[in-house]
């Protein structure tokens, strides 16, 4: 441990679980968002500790850009059968084939994933969508209240946040509106990590140090994939590097960074001053608004 400690990581623990089992009571039919990322995995972890010795009552979603590591969605699909959980997936490349998408010019997809998301919710009548974001993350994260009301085309309006004092919730809303449940707002990426590291939480591989091929676009280290190659005077090297976040590949840069354990990666995130977003995302990069403006039209 370095900068939390036992007792607020058990604070935090314990507000996470007290939200679970709030929505569990206010709600007939939450789902959680799992894409096998180290904040979609602590979600579900917490939730598994929420609702022991019982299964988890709620599915997870996984919206899928196609454009994954192949460690992510392995170790999605292995967590998903160890638990003995429901899987829904949303597959992005579903709707650009019926034409209700299509690809931008940039090739990225994690923009495209409002869409599927909105008509996933809509199709299965979800009314809470637990999310693994935090404040510390992105600035448009920062405002927005654990309990986010979204209207029912799924939209965001700031100016319609409700106050939300000590541990009161409020999740009324209205026929065909839901509620989108951030129960680890109040957590830092050190928070994460020190949980993680406390209770020996599994994370997929890439998030540890290990030699990949990858090229230099916009200060980032992107790899190739299905998602695109390297362009005309770009050189891909081979470098020691780890992901900070994980989503769409085209947009997910690496780190270069020899933090092979979870100690090392403690160290490193307790001296970094950077967000994992901030660092490491491109789509956020798109305008000073970018994270805001997709939240407002149904963006995670």
């Amino acid at each position: 441990m370095t900068t939390a400690t036992l007792d607020t990581l058990g604070r935090l623990e314990s507000e996470a679980i007290h939200i679970f089992r709030e929505v569990a009571g206010e709600f007939d039919r939450p789902v959680i968002l799992f894409s096998g990322g180290k904040d979609s995995t602590l979600l579900l972890h917490l939730a598994i500790k929420a609702f022991y010795p019982a299964p988890v009552p709620f599915p997870l979603l996984h919206v899928d850009t196609g454009h994954n590591f192949d460690e992510v969605i392995e170790f999605r699909d292995r967590v998903v059968a160890q638990h003995g959980l429901r899987l829904e997936v949303a597959k992005v490349q579903d709707w650009i084939d019926d034409g209700r998408l299509e690809e931008r010019p940039d090739g990225t997809r994690n923009p495209l994933q409002t869409v599927p998301l909105l008509d996933s919710i809509t199709q299965h009548k979800f009314d809470a969508v637990f999310g693994g974001g935090r404040r510390d993350e992105e600035r448009a994260r920062a405002k927005e209240r654990i309990f986010s009301l979204r209207t029912a085309f799924g939209q965001w309006d700031p100016k319609r946040q409700r106050p939300e004092l000590w541990n009161l919730y409020n999740g009324r809303h209205r026929a065909g509106e839901h509620v989108r449940v951030f129960p680890l707002s109040n957590w830092t990426e050190l928070d994460v990590w020190n949980y993680i590291e406390r209770e020996g939480i599994e994370l997929p591989d890439i998030y540890y140090s290990h030699e990949r091929e990858v090229f230099l676009r916009d200060g980032m280290w992107l790899a190739e994939g299905p998602w695109g190659k390297a362009r005309d005077g770009e050189t891909l090297q081979r470098k020691v590097v780890r992901y900070r976040t994980v989503g769409d590949g085209s947009c997910t840069g690496a780190v270069e960074s020899d933090a092979a354990d979870i100690h090392a990666v403690i160290a490193e995130v307790a001296a970094s001053r950077l967000t994992e977003r901030g660092a490491t995302r491109a789509d956020d990069r798109l305008s000073e608004a970018a994270m805001e403006d997709r939240k407002r039209e149904g963006y995670f």
